[in-house]
């Protein structure tokens, strides 16, 4: 039987409120949770903390999202980044899809919608891992 140990997330937005208002959602949900502030933040956090999925805003300032996507792909490939944005622009998610994200979702998200793309980016990034 396979031991499935907690997903390891990595939530990055620039809205601090919002971030640890979520970081405490998903924890009740039993999911390890790390926060990042900025892209920069994002990508030192990454070193220390091997997140599965990486929750991402796309409008952050400084490194917006997209370049902060660019940059987790290419240090860390295996690793499932879900953008998030609160700006209805399907450019954008197309952009991000493109550069290797796993899907975005509209912010605010609703919870299960939200938990439920976390469990299919882990279990992706199980799959690719097994490999």
């Amino acid at each position: 039987m396979l031991v499935s140990e907690a997903v390891r997330v990595l939530l990055v937005d620039d809205e601090e409120s919002y971030v640890e208002t979520l970081r405490k959602r998903l924890m009740r949900r039993g999911l390890e949770v790390n926060m990042a502030h900025s892209g920069e933040q994002a990508l030192e956090a990454l070193q220390g903390f091997p997140a599965d999925v990486v929750l991402l805003d796309v409008k952050m300032p400084g490194m917006d999202g997209m370049e902060t996507l660019s940059r987790i792909k290419a240090a860390h490939p295996a690793v499932e980044v879900i953008m998030l944005t609160g700006h209805a622009n399907v450019d954008v998610a197309i952009r991000g899809m493109e550069q290797g994200a796993f899907d975005y979702l509209m912010k605010p998200a609703e919870m299960d919608d939200l938990y439920y793309k976390i469990q299919d980016a882990h279990k992706k990034k199980q799959l690719a891992d097994a490999k």
